[in-house]
This record gives structure tokens, C-alpha cells and sequence, in this order.
């Protein structure tokens, strides 16, 4: 396929975002898979520059196969657009519920904010005017994954099983937890969490835990809490916001200067008890070898 201009940046962008966080060997071993050039003897700075710089050389047809290889599709395009039932600078999580569940949803909503993940929970987050089925196909276009809860009649819903299809088609990661019904067809191939009997923010940790570590959404949300890191509006946030980072299994070369920054123009982290040293040790512990 031949790609315009808008096509090609659009693709180097995020190809560069999503590979930039790997190992210098595997880099250079993806680029090469796809058609991409490799350089043993690179000046020119981190690895996004590097793989923005091999990347634009690409030929159309190899970006295409290596940005959907890292989770990123010419369709997704809609992400850019930004409906006013996301909350903005956090990762953005679709939950497939049956409404007899949304009590549930919504605590599992409210307990995810902990963590920098945004929810749409339709039966919350619908405006009563609002065009139903417009603003739930707005939330699948625009989401960066999707959990279903399996409660015992989740498959006789005439939504739900359409939902987790319109996330598959997509290509986000899903994630179901068993509530009463076990994974099925399709959903039975993808990570599954034990949600019966545990409370909404023991699930949200178990959720957290796992798109911090799964290989497609860990520098989305790496991103993400370096942005709210910045941004807190507590002492207590920022420390809750450190330990996080400390638990990240990527780091971008630019994240080291984010947070100096942040150490020295926020005064809530600057103030927090043990945040700025936590920030120097963190800084050193990815500073490259």
C-alpha cells in the first residue's frame, strides 16, 4: 500500500514510541525483521531518535507490519480524538459490564484512578441525552483496552460479546475476569483474572500489575504516571505516584529529566518526605550503563 505523508510520520511516531523503551539488541533485530536499517555505529542521540531516524528509511509496507506488530494500526487513528468522558493524561480502559453489574463497574472505575487508568463504564458515563450507541462506539474506537466482567450471564447479553469483538478487531489488548462465568470462545485466549470474591481495588492492583508488565501497554503507561507524577497536588500523591515509578518495567530517556524537573517546580513533591532522594536514586538506577 502507498502511504501519504500524514500516514508515514503518523506511523514512525508511534513505531518510534513503542519501540524506543526495548534493549538495544532487540531494537535493531525488529527494525531488521521488517525492513527497516540498522546502525552499529549510531551518534545521534537515544533510541527514539535511532528508531526514528532507521524507521523513516522504512519502505510503506514494512512500517505498516512493524507498527501493527507493536500494537498500532493505521485505524486507530481516531485515538487522537479525545471525548469528554476520558480523563485526560491517564491510559484508558474500556469495562464490558452487564448492567446488572454496574454497581460493581463503577467502584472498579473509581479504584483504577489510583493508578492512572481512566474507565468508561457505559450505565455511568452516558450522558441520559446523549446518543447511546454513538458514545459507546466513540469509547471502543478511542479506548487502549478492554476488561470484561465475566458475570454468570455475560454471554447472553446482546452488547457485551459485541464489545469484546470490536476490541479484538482492533487489536488492544483484552483481559477478562471471572465473575461466575469462565472465559469462552474468542475471550478464553486472552489473560484471565480470578475477580470472585475480591473487592474492587484488589482487582484494580491485579490490573495495574499487569499492563505495567505486558509488553503493549507498559510505555503507555509508563507515560502516563511520569505525566501524573508531574502533575501532583499532594504530598501524599506524590509519594503514592514514586512508588509507582519505581515499579515500572520501562523508562524512556527523556523520564529521568521529567522528574528532576518535577522534583524542583512542584512543591508538593519537592515537600514530600523522601520523594526527591527517591528521585535521584531513580534517575541512576536507568541512567544507561
Amino acid at each position: 500500500m502507498a502511504l501519504s505523508s500524514l500516514q508515514r510520520m503518523t506511523l514512525i511516531r508511534e513505531i518510534a514510541e513503542r519501540l524506543a523503551p526495548e534493549e538495544w539488541a532487540l531494537v535493531d533485530v525488529t527494525l531488521a525483521q521488517f525492513g527497516c536499517p540498522t546502525s552499529g555505529s549510531w551518534d545521534g542521540g537515544d533510541r527514539r531518535g535511532y528508531v526514528l531516524n532507521m524507521a523513516a528509511k522504512g519502505h510503506d509496507e514494512g512500517l505498516v507490519d512493524l507498527a501493527e506488530y507493536l500494537g498500532f494500526r493505521l485505524d486507530q487513528g481516531a485515538n487522537k480524538v479525545d471525548p469528554p468522558f476520558w480523563r485526560k493524561d491517564m491510559f484508558r480502559l474500556f469495562i464490558s459490564h452487564l448492567s446488572a453489574h454496574r454497581a460493581f463497574a463503577a467502584e472498579l472505575q473509581e479504584a483504577l484512578l489510583t493508578y492512572g487508568i481512566g474507565s468508561f463504564v457505559a450505565h455511568n458515563d452516558i450522558e441520559p441525552t446523549a446518543e447511546w450507541q454513538a458514545q459507546i462506539e466513540m469509547a471502543l474506537t478511542t479506548c487502549d483496552s478492554l476488561v470484561a466482567l465475566l458475570h454468570g450471564t455475560f454471554h447472553t447479553s446482546n452488547w457485551t460479546d459485541q464489545e469484546v469483538g470490536f476490541a479484538m478487531g482492533r487489536g488492544v489488548p483484552v483481559f477478562a475476569v471471572r465473575l461466575g462465568q469462565d472465559p469462552y470462545g474468542f475471550i478464553g485466549r486472552f489473560q484471565a483474572f480470578n475477580g470472585n470474591g475480591k473487592t474492587a481495588e484488589q482487582l484494580a492492583t491485579e490490573l495495574f500489575e499487569a499492563y505495567r508488565r505486558n509488553k503493549e501497554t507498559q510505555a503507555r503507561i509508563a507515560r502516563v504516571l511520569i505525566s501524573l507524577f508531574e502533575q501532583s497536588g499532594s504530598f501524599a500523591e506524590a509519594k503514592t505516584r514514586i512508588r509507582q515509578l519505581n515499579s515500572l518495567e520501562v523508562w524512556e530517556p527523556t523520564f529521568s529529566q521529567r522528574i528532576a524537573a518535577a522534583a524542583k517546580s512542584n512543591g508538593q513533591i519537592s515537600g514530600a518526605w523522601g520523594v526527591p532522594d527517591e528521585v535521584g536514586a531513580l534517575a541512576k538506577k536507568w541512567q544507561p550503563k
